[in-house]
């Protein structure tokens, strides 16, 4: 399977995509907003940049299903299929505030082989495909060279609808603020896990995410050099609610120590 070509592809239908997300962003007198839970909204934009997507990425693997956040295709795919987030950071969108990104991604099975994120902010868009490494905007990144968490800027993002792991998670912010760099909150995880893997971050984790939050940042940040895996260290983390990743070199401890705070309850 070309891998490159396909990467390629996605990224053309992305950019489409993205031409019409940035033109209801300059025009913003009707975005339709509805809420489909607590904290939880989706647009009419939402919808149909998807819509595009599903059309656009139709015809560049047609035997591929697809996992969806809006639900506009429910195809399934024997082998291959599409994980699509027409616009992870809706809120900041709504708000009319950045970052906000497409994320899109080809998995075959649980392996993400394909992946594709574009931020609106810096008109940023991150590209990785299996074995071949991982680019911005045509430009190889790698992941950081912090040695250790004290050394390290940590993204995160706050639960909106899933608190259930609140009292833990304030406890990681509280053990993370006194022992690293300082903790940063975009509310786009998509474009969190793209910084981590060009360097801007040093490390990211959360929890109550989904597929189509993760899927295309699980591959840059491998092919940039680092690594992701759920809270508990299981790098088989497509459909996993909890993510951590980092560059090579303080990820066991950045994971461990979420593992101990988020999982065990233990104090650090």
């Amino acid at each position: 399977m070309p891998y490159q070509r396909l990467c390629e592809q996605t990224r053309e239908a992305v950019h489409r995509a993205a031409e019409y997300v940035r033109e209801q962003h300059r025009n913003r007198d009707n975005l339709q907003v509805e809420s489909k839970g607590t904290h939880d909204y989706v647009t009419r934009v939402d919808r149909q940049t998807e819509e595009i997507l599903v059309r656009e990425l139709s015809r560049i693997l047609p035997e591929a299903g697809f996992v969806t956040e809006e639900g506009t295709s429910v195809k399934k795919g024997e082998d291959f299929h599409w994980v699509i987030d027409p616009i992870d950071g809706t809120t900041n969108f709504i708000h009319g505030t950045y970052p906000f990104a497409i994320s899109v991604a080809l998995a075959r099975g649980t392996e993400v082989v394909v992946g594709v994120v574009h931020e609106f902010g810096f008109e940023e868009t991150f590209t990785a495909w299996k074995g071949g490494g991982a680019w911005c905007n045509g430009k190889p990144i790698r992941v950081s060279s912090a040695p250790a968490v004290k050394d390290a800027l940590i993204a995160t993002g706050f639960p909106y609808t899933n608190f259930s792991r609140l009292t833990e998670f304030k406890a990681s912010m509280d053990h993370f603020m006194a022992h690293s760099h300082g903790l940063r909150r975009l509310g786009s995880a998509a474009t969190d896990i793209a910084y981590v893997a060009c360097g801007r971050y040093d490390a990211f984790y959360e929890y109550g995410l989904h597929a189509w939050d993760i899927a295309a940042g699980i591959l840059l940040v491998r092919e940039a050099g680092g690594r992701i895996t759920d809270f508990a260290g299981n790098p088989d983390v497509l459909f996993s609610d909890t993510v951590a990743c980092a560059n090579g070199l303080c990820f066991r401890e950045f994971q461990e120590t979420i593992e101990k705070i988020m999982i065990r309850n233990e104090p650090v």
